[in-house]
């Protein structure tokens, strides 16, 4: 981080710059020449590199082929260069421009700035400085010359050279501040740390500290305590969920081995079936839960749902029969198709089913009904569900009373299934008594067909 800070200062120092150059053209109102004195720096090292010193002794400016190029595309370019020892000028020189810069330049100025008779006021086209040169320090004197993009990479480098001290300096200075502050400022985390290194699965319930944390990290610690409530309250149910599940599973295990022990029994066989099915039912309902929490398990088929609540109902008409009870189904369409995963779609119907047919008194008919708008119904016309419990029938394990037959697990699964296919699943009262659990389905097409009315 701190190396990141002290990077950010160069293209800032290059964007304070371009800043400045921009701001002082401005306040010059855009004149002409304004731009020409970036040009002053590239020109001015032309005219060095192209101060000799003769065999005789003698200085002259002899141009260099890119000084020639310069006065070639600049025909007003004038140049000069004068010896600091006498104030005279060197061989080569503008006779115009050492005309007016002769007296001057005796006086030896480090750097100025100045105009000839007939230039307006507020322009100040030539410019004279101490160049260094082959011949050592000299007097440069440029008048006239013209702005190239180039010359942006010039002014900078000449800038640079002059603030490089300062620069370092300052960069330095910023990187000393930048550690002192990023080590003063995360201490706060450094403690967040060393409190998460004591957190395990079997600590959630521990929070970090706020009472030390600065403003400016609170809401991430915070969000750290919230993350920490919702896992230590997801853990505690996978928990209550495991042991329930062992307990749950003992009973009709142990009812299986009391079969075992019995196996005389003329019964013996259909018996063992039906435990052994309730076993399965259980376990695949819960693997569905699981391969749809895991994403294992596409939500995005196309499911007929008249077709599979049908079917479903179909399979449970012999246990209804056997058990003294008739099943009807009423549907007002003859294909329905909504998008999700058929098996998980069966599962919800198989609990809710389920549940009917033990609500329902002998002799009676529960009524699977399927609307156009994708709605589900299975009416009992058992006890109903009083008001106070009917949000309580969909948590895990919950039974009226320890003789209410099942697992408390169906409905559970089958809130958390239709959820998510982004349903919705809910209980009414049956008009008359009983209970009518509804299901309610995204659409994925218009529904066809003519209303049908038919026992299974």
């Amino acid at each position: 981080m701190v190396c990141l800070l002290v990077a950010a200062q160069l293209p800032a120092f290059l964007l304070a710059w371009i800043f400045t150059q921009a701001t002082l053209r401005a306040g010059e109102r855009f004149q002409d020449g304004a731009l020409d004195e970036l040009a002053v720096v590239r020109t001015s090292r032309l005219v060095a590199d192209s101060v000799v010193k003769g065999v005789d002794g003698v200085l002259r400016i002899t141009p260099t082929p890119a000084l020639r190029a310069e006065t070639d595309d600049v025909p007003g370019l004038m140049i000069a260069v004068f010896d600091p020892a006498n104030g005279e000028p060197v061989a080569g020189s503008s006779p115009p421009l050492t005309e007016v810069l002769k007296g001057l330049a005796r006086a030896r100025p480090a750097h100025m700035h100045f105009a000839r008779t007939g230039d307006r006021k507020d322009q100040y086209s030539g410019h004279l400085s101490l160049g260094a040169t082959e011949a050592g320090l000299m007097q440069i004197a440029i008048y006239g010359q013209k702005f190239r993009w180039v010359d942006l990479y010039y002014s900078l480098a000449f800038d640079l050279s002059y603030l490089a001290a300062f620069l370092l300096a300052t960069i330095l200075t910023s990187a000393w501040i930048a550690w002192f502050a990023v080590r003063t400022g995360l201490k706060p985390l450094n403690n967040v740390a060393r409190q998460a290194e004591h957190i395990d699965l079997n600590s959630l319930d521990q929070r970090f500290r706020i009472e030390d944390v600065p403003t400016e990290i609170m809401p991430l610690v915070v969000a750290f305590n919230a993350a920490l409530a919702r896992l230590d309250a997801g853990a505690a149910k996978m928990r209550r969920f495991t042991a329930n599940i062992a307990h749950e599973l003992r009973t009709p295990l142990a009812i299986m081995r009391a079969r075992l022990e019995t196996s005389h029994e003329p019964t013996f066989t259909t018996d063992l079936k039906r435990d052994a099915s309730k076993l399965q039912t259980m376990v695949e309902q819960m693997l569905v839960a699981t391969r749809l929490s895991e994403r294992q398990t596409s939500l995005d088929q196309e499911v007929d749902l008249v077709e599979t609540v049908y079917a479903v109902t179909c399979d449970h008409l012999p246990l209804a029969v056997e058990s003294g009870r008739d099943i009807e189904f009423d549907c007002a369409a003859e294909s329905i198709v909504v998008r999700g995963n058929r098996r998980a779609i069966e599962c919800i119907v198989v609990n809710l089913i389920d549940n009917a047919l033990r609500a329902e008194p002998r002799g009676g008919t529960i009524v699977v009904r399927l609307s156009e708008d994708a709605i589900v119904e299975i009416v009992d016309h058992g006890e109903g569900v009083g008001a106070e419990v009917k949000d309580l029938v969909f948590e895990p394990f919950w039974r009226k009373n320890e003789a209410t037959p099942g697992t408390g697990l169906g409905l559970a699964i089958s809130k958390e299934l239709i959820e998510k296919h982004g349903g919705a699943i809910w209980v009414e009262d049956t008009p008359g008594g009983g209970a009518t659990f509804k299901l309610s389905f995204p659409q994925s097409t218009t529904s066809t067909g003519a209303e049908t009315h038919r026992n299974p």
